[in-house]
């Protein structure tokens, strides 16, 4: 059995789903069909998630929903009409609509959910009705009937254990199950929906559930790339990478899944080919669990903007018990998350998101640290990018690190920060936002350039 992810680009018109059926209806494998709410059909439109994002904080103003409704419901009308649909299916989906509307808006975070979730439900209806059309037994099964059950966290849903038990029930049916991604229900029925990305993460609980064979993604690219073709001329298609390092590229910003989305596959073992809907042919990459490492350590180099520093000295800093424990419960206590903690003996930095921070929050920060750790210096600076170099090859090979220093030399671009995790399978550099296209292109030469054939 094989779990099939179609992305919004996937979905994002009647001439994107029929594509679609054409995958699904030449593997007989293909029985379970997770679909992402329609994406954009060109570089000027409106993906489906954000007209209803607008739809329903206008609905909580109290404003005139009826022109934001109309704009949703005419989408689907468009890929109805061009799927060769009745008028059926859409006053389905506009009735779906305005019952979701009427629910209670006292809490907002919850009703927002509701909302944005009926973009993949309701394309997951209309794709299952047009495949019953073009004759393929298929039918659409909504996650509560299924039983995957989540964290009552609005927007950020967490799988619950016994939602896996409830799934594998799916893997006996003879139809093919069109599911709906995103979104979840919690064990007092509410909706709740996935972090971003949340249909890839859908995708994966289902393959793990069903335990399938293979969980397939499509999404509008052949493959994994070695590092962002918007910043590198043509680079090299990855055929096949672990499950550690696609997690490692997909947290340093790779687009082609949320860095949690894999973790349920992970878990069970269960191979994911990623592959494109416009051109079904080509091979995809191949994520597993092991591979061969060839003779280039490095699979991929990713980049990540917006970082800040807090940096922090005193002197005999390494002397003092307890100092990084309180240094962090200050952090915590404004409710920061971390990413990184690169240390000297009398210095230390906390890199983190810089999304997190106002002018309120950093005062209070820098002010705590000077009075209760008697900082010698502590200030914050801005706009830092991570850049990621990943390969489970690299804790064999000697000589990784000098070579990414040379590359950067050669840029002309200063190391703010180096950061190996114990696995060796990243090495994080820490740099100023302005330097980090060429960076990135200066270490895609370094790695690849020379070895672009052997690179797997």
């Amino acid at each position: 059995m094989k779990v099939a992810k179609f992305g919004g680009s996937s979905v994002a018109s009647a001439e994107q789903i029929k594509k679609v059926a054409a995958i699904v209806s030449e593997d007989s494998e293909r029985k379970i069909v997770v679909v992402s709410a329609p994406g954009k059909r060109d570089s000027s439109d409106t993906k489906v998630t954000d007209l209803l994002i607008h739809l329903g904080e206008t609905h909580l103003e109290a404003g005139d929903t009826e022109e934001a409704l109309e704009a949703v419901v005419e989408r689907y009308a468009s890929i109805a009409e061009g799927l060769g649909l009745g008028q059926g299916i859409i006053a389905t989906i506009e009735a779906d609509l305005r019952e979701r509307l009427s629910f209670d808006r006292s809490r907002p975070g919850s009703f927002m959910d509701l909302i944005k979730a009926s973009g993949e439900d309701n394309n997951a209806k209309l794709i299952a009705a047009y495949l019953q059309s073009v004759g393929l037994p298929a039918r659409y099964v909504n996650p509560k009937d299924a039983g995957l059950l989540v964290s009552d966290e609005p927007g950020n849903a967490q799988v619950l254990p016994e939602a896996y038990d409830h799934l594998k029930k799916l893997r006996n049916t003879d139809e093919i199950i069109v599911f709906p991604g995103f979104f979840g229900y919690s064990k007092e029925g509410t909706l709740v929906t996935f972090p971003r990305g949340g249909s890839d993460i859908t995708g994966s609980i289902l393959a793990a559930g069903v335990e399938a064979d293979l969980y397939e993604n499509f999404t509008d690219v052949d493959s994994v790339f070695a590092a962002n073709p918007n910043v590198v001329s043509e680079p090299v298609k990855i055929k096949k990478m672990t499950y550690r390092e696609m997690r490692e590229l997909s947290y340093a910003g790779f687009s082609v899944f949320h860095d949690e989305a894999l973790i349920p596959a992970f878990r069970k073992g269960i191979p994911v080919c990623v592959k494109n809907t416009n051109n079904p042919s080509s091979s995809g990459t191949m994520i597993i669990a092991e591979r061969e490492y060839f003779l280039n350590p490095v699979i991929g180099i990713a980049a990540d903007e917006g970082f800040s520093t807090i940096y922090v000295r005193k002197y005999l800093m390494n002397r003092e018990v307890g100092f990084g424990r309180r240094l962090l419960q200050i952090i915590e206590d404004e409710g920061l998350s971390y990413e990184h903690i690169p240390s000297g003996i009398d210095d230390t930095s906390v890199i983190l998101r810089q999304c997190q921070l106002t002018p309120e929050i950093e005062e209070r920060i820098v002010e705590r640290i000077r009075v209760e750790l008697g900082a010698d210096d502590v200030y914050i600076e801005k706009d830092f990018a991570m850049i990621m170099i990943v390969g489970e090859g690299m804790h064999n090979t000697v000589g990784v690190s000098a070579r990414m220093t040379a590359a950067l030399a050669r840029a002309n671009v200063n190391i703010e920060m180096i950061n190996q995790g114990s696995s060796e399978v990243s090495l994080v550099i820490g740099i100023h936002e302005k330097d980090t296209d060429r960076a990135v292109r200066e270490l895609y030469a370094e790695f690849f350039g020379a070895a672009v054939e052997v690179v797997q």
